[in-house]
């Protein structure tokens, strides 16, 4: 790649990084998208620096091998995103079983309130054999009570930790105990574990039904990238129209459009969206009440 290629693809390059900035400002404006990231910085410090060293080094690479700097900038991109999209459901996975420990522990807190257990006591109690997905938050809320927070402000910095619909619901009925009678409260929370069990349920059933599409797509993105792959080892000369600023300008338009396929099906892969109960005037009306 001489010096004159490299400047002709500087712009397109300058481009390619112009749009990312914007499509990043974009990303960061869209309300829906708060879940998303609060998901990423969830993420331990390790697993953020793996996939970042892994998409430098695959947009390094990329560069290199093929001479287009549009190339690197798609293959860095393509190095973080695509193994979360086109592995396993993780995301309605975990979610599923964010539910199920909620409902889990919606029956906990039923029963140890059953038992004559004041609501501190039996949050207290059931902090250590909350279930794992929910415990260190469920930890968290007892600790808040001891330390002297109300009950609105406890349950509702752990609604917003578990980040679940049902999670709100449960915190919601907890803000508003002092004022029921434990039978009307154990009741409650027995019918929100059995809503929580349903959402379990039907996340498990939608993953399944998007396995078919999910495996459809990588059997595509391993042909198309073979068919890359092949084409820059067999015959190089197929592919020098790319050398060009209008070719690198093609690359870009085309590594978009497969951008905006993926960033589509990511969306639709996206773990079925419900609607969050939980907001601050919420439990403070509760708490009035």
């Amino acid at each position: 790649m001489t010096f004159s290629t490299i400047t002709q693809a500087a712009p397109v390059l300058s481009g390619a990084l112009l749009g990312g900035g914007l499509a990043g400002i974009a990303y960061a404006a869209v309300p829906h998208t708060g879940r998303i990231r609060e998901r990423l910085a969830r993420l331990p410090k390790a697993t953020m620096a793996r996939r970042a060293v892994l998409a430098i080094a695959a947009g390094a690479g990329a560069a290199l091998v093929t001479g287009w700097p549009v190339a690197g900038v798609l293959a860095a991109a393509g190095a973080w995103w695509l193994p979360r999209l086109l592995g396993p459901d993780a995301a309605s996975a975990a979610e599923a079983r964010r539910a199920e420990a909620v409902a889990a522990w919606a029956q906990q807190l039923r029963d140890l309130i059953a038992g004559s257990a004041g609501l501190h006591q039996a949050i207290a109690k059931s902090a250590p054999i909350a279930p794992q997905p929910v415990r260190a938050e469920v930890g968290q809320l007892a600790q808040r009570l001891r330390a002297g927070a109300t009950v609105e402000e406890a349950v509702e910095a752990f609604s917003t930790k578990v980040d679940n619909p049902t999670a709100d619901l449960v915190a919601i009925a907890l803000a508003t105990a002092e004022g029921r009678h434990a039978a009307e409260l154990g009741e409650l929370l027995g019918r929100l574990a059995e809503a929580s069990r349903d959402r379990a349920a039907l996340l498990a059933r939608t993953s399944a039904s998007r396995a078919r599409t999910r495996s459809s797509v990588r059997i595509i993105t391993a042909m198309a990238l073979l068919m890359v792959t092949g084409l820059l080892v067999a015959n190089r000369q197929y592919l020098e129209p790319f050398d060009t600023v209008t070719g690198q300008a093609v690359l870009a338009v085309v590594g978009a459009t497969w951008a905006a396929g993926f960033a589509w099906m990511a969306r639709l892969a996206a773990p079925v969206a419900a609607p969050r109960p939980m907001r601050p005037a919420t439990v403070q009306a509760g708490g009035a009440g």
